[in-house]
Order: structure tokens, then sequence, then C-alpha cells
């Protein structure tokens, strides 16, 4: 387990034989606005359609993710509050994003004081704006344009607020979720015994409460040996499994009717040991090779991510701790290596989201191991887990690997300035 931490258009007419047609850009809708100038102006509510279109950086997210969103609105009925020409530069727009599907909410948007002059009683420009949200379920998600505010800011600050009501979906995105990392395990009293045997067996991992199954394997085929259990409010089992099949070389657990990769264990090896008869005048030597354990360390557990600068946003980057993974256990179980991370904790409450921390692994095997070893995956970590590293089962693993892993911090620009701290948690199985 290790500390992270990160401081931080339509038809135009024309004149010749043919009109000439505008092509509408995907995504562009029109809906109803009824704008209020700033009393200051004297100016009547601005009653009309309003032109805009919602566009996304990433159409298919995964649940942890930032998406940036774009609000451009290309036509308005608010027209210029001053009763003289407004300079360029001096509008400043504001708005909303509506979230609707999945998930549900507003994202605020904000754009960069820039505008063409617009002259006395004319309406006001086309503005652009932008702001991010993270997501937080799976599922398809709607866009919808929301209210907007125009604030020009020459000779005097005013506001030009854009009620909006029944605007349409501009645009649509759709999230994935997380991939959910199988923790389910077995150990074993001991790797080997005669035939009729009973071996202890102990699981953790499972769903409370669920009926689980334990049985002998030969490869990918089921033995006769098996036997009931049920899991406990924590999750684990113990089970005593008579062990009377000859071909049973290992024992996985499992819930439901069969054995899958997502709610199945790795096999446990166990080696069924056939009595001999000794003739006479000899003497049987037996040498018991015994199983070891499967364990890992780290080193250090604090990991200090990069800085960024107020206002930029910007990936904080770090690596974490050298993990080493040693497996003497023999037989034909592999493993995996998953990590777990919260949310980033910051001053007066502040969070960033688990989701946006993202890794690149490596993984590297001694000389000697009979295993070889599979990075995971480059991408998010967050709360459901990402795979860091594992070995695959076979008939023969084991051996020692070096594991680590760069890591980035997504943090969105204008983060209040501090320290953001989470735990990193990794689990073997």
């Amino acid at each position: 387990m290790a500390v992270l931490a990160a401081a931080s258009g339509g038809a135009l007419g024309g004149g010749g034989p043919a009109a000439a047609v505008e092509e509408t850009p995907p995504g562009q809708v029109e809906f109803p606005a009824h704008c209020l100038p700033p009393q200051e102006a004297g100016l009547p509510p601005a009653d009309g359609p309003t032109t805009a279109r919602i566009t996304v950086d990433n159409p298919a997210p995964r649940v942890g993710d930032t998406v940036t969103v774009t609000y451009r609105v290309t036509r308005s009925p608010a027209v210029n509050p001053l009763s003289a020409p407004l300079p360029a530069d001096v509008l400043t727009p504001a708005g909303t994003v509506l979230l609707g599907g999945a998930q549900s909410g507003e994202v605020t948007v904000v754009g960069a004081k820039r505008n063409e002059p617009v002259p006395t009683g004319a309406a006001l420009p086309a503005v652009t704006m932008t702001g991010t949200f993270t997501v937080t379920s799976p599922g398809a998600i709607t866009l919808a344009p929301g209210a907007y505010t125009l604030h020009t800011g020459h000779l005097l600050d005013l506001d030009t607020v854009c009620g909006v009501t029944g605007a349409p979906v501009s645009e649509r995105l759709t999230a994935t979720a997380l991939p959910t990392a199988n923790l389910r395990r077995v150990l074993l009293g001991s790797g080997y015994g005669a035939p009729g045997a009973r071996v202890t067996v102990t699981g953790a991992g499972f769903a409370p409460g669920t009926a689980v199954t334990v049985t002998g394997r030969a490869g990918a085929a089921e033995t006769a040996d098996r036997v009931a259990a049920t899991a406990d409010a924590r999750g684990e089992v113990t089970a005593l499994l008579p062990v009377t099949d000859r071909a049973t070389t290992a024992v996985v657990a499992y819930e439901g009717t069969a054995w899958s990769a997502q709610r199945g264990t790795g096999p446990a090896a166990y080696t069924v040991v056939e009595p001999a008869v000794t003739p006479p005048g000899t003497q049987r030597l037996t040498a018991t090779i015994e199983p070891g354990s499967l364990a890992m360390t780290q080193t250090g557990d604090a990991v200090t991510l990069g800085a960024i600068p107020y206002g930029d946003g910007g990936a904080a980057p770090g690596r974490i701790g050298t993990v080493t993974v040693k497996d003497a256990r023999g037989g034909p179980a592999g493993w995996s290596l998953v990590g777990r991370v919260g949310d980033f904790a910051g001053p007066g409450g502040l969070r960033i989201p688990g989701g946006s921390l993202s890794w690149t692994p490596s993984c590297t095997a001694a000389p000697g191991s009979p295993s070889p070893c599979a990075p995971g995956s480059p991408g998010p970590v967050g709360p459901d887990g990402a795979v860091l590293a594992s070995t695959a089962d076979a008939p023969l693993t084991g051996g020692t690997f070096t594991i680590d892993a760069t890591v980035a911090l997504r943090v969105p620009a204008y983060t209040p300035p501090g320290a953001y701290t989470a735990v990193l948690t990794l689990t073997l199985s």
C-alpha cells in the first residue's frame, strides 16, 4: 500500500441562378431563448432563437475520465447593451451544459474575452465556451445547451442573461465502466497427500453469503473431488476437501454453476502421492520439496507526484515504489497484482477523482524464473482497480519478478492550490 500526493446555418438567398446553401454542422441545434439585458441599458427583453452546438473531446470515455466540453453559441437574440459601439475583445461568455441519461448534472463553461467590434443595437456575436466534467457512471450520456450569460466590460460591467427552455440534445457520448479485478484466491493446508487425504482449503475474495464450490482439477477439467461451502460475511470460506481422484493436480473454488475466470480462483497446486510397495531387501528413499508462499515486498510507501502550476492543469507525473513478487508455490497457479486508488483529498474537502490517476506498468522476471511476467495495460487505476502485473497459469509456475509503473494524475485547470493525497492499495492473489 502506497500513499500518493500531488502538489498542485441555413439557406442563403443569392442573386445568381442558384442559391448557395451552408451545410449545418453535425449536432447544431436551435431553441428559444429569453435574454434579459442589464437594467442600466434600459432595453426590453429579447426573445428569439439561439443556434448552438456542443462538442466533446472524447466521445467514448471510461468511468473516471475527464471530458472537455465546448459550447458554441453561433446566434443569439441578445444585442449590444450599450448606446454606443462595443469595441473588440470586451465580451466574456459563461454558461452551463446539461447532462442527462446515465449521468445528470450541469457543466460550467466559460469563454475567453474575444469578439469583433459590435455596432450600436446590433446582435452580439458568436461565442465559444469550454469546461470539463468527470465521468462517474457508465452508459449513454446526453449533453444539451443550458442558460448562458454575455458579460460586456466596456464603460460599464454589464450582464445579459439568456434563459433557455427545452433545448434539444446536441451531443452524446457513451461511457464504459472500468474492468473489475477478480481477487478470489485459495490456499491449501498441504500441497500433497495420499489418495483419500483430506486437505484444508481456505479461500477469500468471494461475495459474502454466496455458495462456493471447491473442487479438484486436472488441467482445465474438474475431477471427482468436490465439496460445497458458503462464504462468510467477510467473503472467506474454509472447507475440508477429500482428494480421492488420482488425476487431481490442483484445487480451485468458484461461485455459480461452473468455474470462470471472472468468478473463480486460480488453481492451487496439489499432488496425489501414491503409496509404493517396497520389495524385500530394499529401502525407498523419498525427498519432499515443500511448496512455499506467494509474497511481495515494496521499496517505500510514499510517492510524491510532480507539481502542477495553478491554472494550467495537466498531468502530475511520478513513479510507484518498486514491487518485488516472489512465487515459491510451484504447481500450475499464476498470480495477479491489482492496484486500487480512491479520490485524492485536498484542502477544504476538495477532491480529485481516483479515476484521474493513470499508470504505465512494467514487469521483469528474474533469470531462471519458470514464469514470464506480463505488465498490466496502460490506463486509469481508480477505485475499481486495474492489473499492475500478472503471470498466467501453466504446468509449472514460479519465480521472482520486479514490477514498476510510471503514474500521472490528470489535474483540471484552476484546481485550487494545495496538497492532494490518496492511498494506492496493491493486492496480490
